[in-house]
């Protein structure tokens, strides 16, 4: 009997001129978004995953597969809250997430703290549970480049008590 499961998420988008920028729910001002089947949340995404993972479940590809146009364009949040309804149906909550945004520009600290509401609203948990970190990849390869955003997300997730 676990009490407490770790799950860990990945993704990576590349970086296209003329497409929306959507980071943990936020359209941020760029001239270059995420190519991408859904909205191309990398944070989003993630997020998902590392639920998921830390359940044992399938991955967010399976789930929302990319070549089932019911997903074209989706808002990412579906992807998440998705992903908390089988870890609440589980019988698990969320201990708390850490999340690494890594993208060389627009920098990310004004965004932050909306971003964090964002997160914490869609686990239903309160800000303390939530960290955000905004990384650069100093010019070095696709990302350091702008040519593409990643995100790792780790979540312990506990079973809830009756």
């Amino acid at each position: 009997m676990n009490a407490c499961r770790i799950g860990h998420g990945f993704d990576l988008h590349r970086l296209e001129k003329g497409l929306t920028l959507v980071v943990a729910g936020l359209n941020l001002e760029h001239d270059h978004g995420c190519a991408a089947h859904s909205d191309g949340d990398v944070v989003y995404h993630a997020l998902t995953d590392a639920i998921l993972g830390a359940l044992g479940q399938d991955d967010i590809g399976q789930l929302f597969p990319d070549n089932d146009p019911k997903w074209k364009g989706a808002d990412s949040r579906v992807f998440v809250e998705e992903a908390v309804r089988r870890m609440g149906k589980a019988g698990y909550t969320l201990g708390n997430a850490d999340i690494t945004i890594i993208l060389q520009r627009p920098k990310l600290s004004p965004h932050k703290a909306k971003m964090k509401e964002n997160i914490a609203g869609l686990l239903g948990v309160g800000l303390d549970r939530v960290n955000l970190k905004g990384k650069t990849h100093e010019h070095v390869d696709a990302i350091g480049e702008g040519r593409a955003i990643a995100c790792h997300v780790v979540v312990l997730i506990c079973k809830t008590t009756d």
